[in-house]
């Protein structure tokens, strides 16, 4: 089934609002099982998609990008949920299972998809055609979504996950890229590098989850 620009934003939609928000209140929730309340107080440790849209980086560029590459790279991001790393029950431990939370719940997500694209299978007609296309949109967006953030590049999860992981010495070092972070990342997609980083990356995890659970 041939979609239209306009059909296809409507079935991505869904699945990209899922996406940000289970992945930011995966983050607070993380947060606050090792000790830290912020996320809960400022109340982001939530399902209602407007706690973490960020009008620009979750609807504009999104759609701008959409348009102009015809689907074929999406890039955005959400509100970051406010986690105060040192009050945390161990800091520099504790980290990485925050940052990974967010990766980890793309991870479940782009499965749950996969089982959203079996159950249509058995579904009518008129109901199968949306339900396949949002649940390829789903897989592919929670893959794209884990993928890019698991580079070790503060503030991504990857990078928060990398300085937990190294010695205290390159850790501070290493978390100083962090004002940066941003920067470089937008350098790198407007370069075209960050697709050659990403893509071969992105097949193989989904190769990788397709075998596993197709």
């Amino acid at each position: 089934m041939e979609l239209s620009l306009i059909q296809k934003i409507v079935i991505y939609a869904l699945p990209v609002i899922f996406a940000i928000t289970v992945h930011e209140a995966a983050h607070g929730y993380a947060a606050k099982y090792f000790g830290d309340m912020t996320a809960y107080k400022a109340g982001r440790i939530s399902l209602n998609p407007m706690r973490h849209i960020d009008l620009f980086g979750t609807i504009i560029l999104p759609v701008l990008l959409f348009w102009s590459t015809q689907g074929s790279f999406l890039f955005g991001w959400a509100k970051p949920v406010p986690v105060d790393f040192s009050r945390l029950r161990n800091p520099k431990k504790d980290m990485l299972w925050v940052a990974a939370a967010g990766p980890a719940s793309n991870l479940v997500m782009a499965i749950l998809w996969i089982f959203v694209f079996k159950f249509s299978a058995n579904s009518p007609e008129y109901l199968a055609d949306p339900l396949v296309a949002m649940s390829n949109a789903g897989i592919k967006i929670n893959i794209v979504l884990m993928v890019l953030n698991l580079l070790p590049l503060p503030p991504l999860d990857g990078g928060r996950i990398a300085v937990s992981l190294l010695p205290i010495k390159y850790a501070m070092k290493f978390a100083q890229i962090e004002r940066y972070g941003f920067i470089i990342l937008i350098a790198l997609m407007f370069s075209g590098v960050l697709n050659q980083i990403l893509n071969p990356l992105i097949n193989v995890v989904y190769a990788l989850i397709i075998s596993l659970f197709g």
